[in-house]
């Protein structure tokens, strides 16, 4: 099968490897599309260590065709979408049965798109943050394939105002399709909100965009933390300080949750999936890239020139 490594020397190739079958409790999927997501910056870039050459990838859709001991034998054919610990830029991948799930009649490329950022958005704003109606949301990373479905996702739960902040004023003119009802740069922040104080922050950012967030959440408010694009230098918060606001520094990390409660990372998921078959929330498929353009695709993802949610055409 045709597969994308990446190398020693940090380049992707296109070659040849022998076709994957499933352990127990594990599919095999023929890939038609596969997302592209910030893991892919991380892994290219050293942060995780992996094997080189490392055929990566971490979401994908297409048909399932076989299954490993444990796994219903009439899975074989579904229309599905997956989340994979790797290896969904291939012709084939391997996934977790119950991260993998159908789609009906949802197409291919939408599914792929949803990837590990649908749930994740979803999980930010309903299972951590808990959005109450009436509560003001200030997201972070506006105009990204989880800034914008988290943006949906709080309008759903009742959010009384939902505010976005992004790196450039082509990035804010994009994220303004998803109901912000306001858009900040991000050197705006946190000043451009005037008295402002945001009940619940989404920060995907770190450093001093995170301090200066917790320095900003209202009463009883709630930081959620759940990446480190701009530095992984820790942050520190005094936990007397939080007390005295009622205020609450939370995380969540959507790759944890995959190995240690699956089937709670599978229903949102399912939840999330089943908004975007209903219409009631828009995913964005800005780019799609041959499988030899991944190098591009990833490129692009880094510089932050990346709208909405990019996938890669498989089959």
């Amino acid at each position: 099968m045709k597969a994308v490594v990446l190398d020693i020397d940090d380049h992707y190739r296109v070659t040849e490897r022998e076709e994957p079958a499933p352990g127990p409790g594990r599919v095999a999927i023929r890939v038609a599309y596969a997302g592209i997501q910030w893991g892919d910056t991380l892994v290219r870039d050293g942060h995780f260590a992996v094997p080189r050459p490392f055929v990566p990838g971490f979401e994908a859709s297409g048909h399932i065709v076989a299954v490993g001991t444990g796994v219903d034998v009439r899975r074989v054919g579904e229309a599905v979408t997956a989340l994979t610990t790797a290896g969904a830029y291939a012709e084939v991948v391997l996934a977790p049965a119950t991260l993998t799930l159908g789609i009906g009649g949802l197409p291919l490329r939408t599914a792929a798109g949803l990837g590990w950022g649908a749930p994740t958005a979803y999980d930010l704003i309903n299972t951590v943050a808990r959005v109450l109606p009436g509560d003001s949301v200030l997201i972070h990373g506006a105009a990204g394939s989880v800034g914008t479905l988290a943006a949906q996702f709080a309008r759903l739960a009742g959010a009384g105002r939902v505010v976005g902040v992004v790196g450039t004023a082509e990035r804010a003119e994009y994220a303004a399709r998803f109901g912000y009802d306001r858009l900040l740069l991000r050197e705006e922040f946190p000043a451009g909100l005037g008295d402002e104080q945001p009940d619940v922050i989404l920060d995907p950012v770190g450093g001093s965009t995170r301090t200066a967030g917790l320095g900003r959440l209202a009463a009883h408010g709630r930081l959620v933390a759940y990446g480190n694009i701009a530095t992984h230098e820790p942050v520190s918060a005094d936990a007397n300080d939080l007390l005295m606001q009622g205020a609450s520094l939370l995380t969540y990390n959507s790759n944890l949750l995959a190995r240690t409660h699956p089937e709670r990372l599978a229903d949102s998921a399912r939840r999330a999936l089943g908004l975007v078959a209903d219409g009631k929330v828009r995913l964005d498929i800005t780019a799609e890239y041959a499988l030899g353009s991944l190098d591009t695709a990833v490129r692009h993802l880094a510089e932050g020139t990346t709208l909405g949610k990019s996938v890669l055409r498989v089959a």
